[in-house]
């Protein structure tokens, strides 16, 4: 059964073409589905039109569907989707730098609901990151890249989500620090969450996913298994945005880098 729904789903920003041009794609219940592409595929602008932010960048909804649980959620405001069980994790972190670790978990438990259970599921928190737990006190622009990221998830946890979107939580971060996010985001997975991952690193798109769609000018190109569509070279050159050579792996078309 599918949690999420994009039906032939279209946004152009002012008075440009369309950055989504039909797209479509699903996200099933508990599952786990990756957005691949080069930059200025669509992969933002897909998070934005789902959680409601389209409006602030310049953005609007030129046709299409978008359905939560079977139910269209074209029209609702940022803070109504929250309440329907939808959080996302911009993309460069976002934490409110002048709060504390504890502050800013408080801040997204806004929701009565999740009010109610702010303790334990702050405590749940604690547990999936317990760096974290060493920090409360600490002014959240005081961690590292690393933490930031974290907190900016285990907020985004303490609404309840039923679906957690997240645009690059990999960028700028360490592959020691990459690994240990994409253990908690399969644990979160494990747990019943729902994920749309927006992700430029292979290693924490196919550690966290099962699904993935490679995005190319606002279209589905491809979907697929997450290993089999990030193993395939055609796909690999669209979703680096380089000619690939024939038989070249992902790390060494990075110039020996891994992903």
């Amino acid at each position: 059964m599918s949690l999420l729904e994009i039906d032939d789903l279209r946004v152009r920003y002012g008075g440009a073409g369309l950055a989504l041009d039909g797209l479509s794609l699903e996200v099933p219940e508990g599952g786990a589905v990756a957005l691949l592409g080069a930059n200025g595929a669509g992969k933002t602008t897909t998070l934005r039109a789902v959680t409601g932010l389209l409006r602030f960048h310049g953005g609007v909804v030129a046709g299409g569907d978008i359905r939560f649980d079977g139910r269209s959620i074209l029209g609702r405001l940022p803070y109504q989707l929250v309440a329907d069980g939808i959080a996302q994790v911009l993309e460069g972190r976002r934490v409110f730098a002048e709060l504390t670790v504890a502050e800013n978990l408080r801040a997204g438990a806004f929701a009565p609901r999740a009010r109610r259970r702010e303790r334990e599921l702050r405590d749940q928190q604690l547990e999936l990151f317990g760096l974290l737990g060493e920090r409360l006190n600490q002014k959240a622009g005081l961690l590292s890249g690393g933490e930031q990221q974290m907190l900016a998830i285990a907020r985004a946890l303490m609404a309840q989500p039923r679906l957690l979107l997240l645009d690059e939580p990999s960028l700028g971060l360490a592959p020691r620090v990459v690994a240990q996010i994409s253990a908690a985001l399969a644990v979160i997975v494990e747990a019943g969450t729902s994920v749309l991952l927006v992700e430029q690193s292979t290693a924490m798109a196919v550690r966290t996913t099962t699904h993935a769609y490679l995005l190319e000018h606002g279209r589905v190109r491809d979907h697929d298994a997450t290993p089999a569509l990030i193993g395939d070279d055609r796909v690999r050159a669209a979703y680096l945005g380089t000619a690939a050579v024939a038989g070249t792996s992902l790390t060494a078309a990075r110039g020996g880098r891994t992903p």
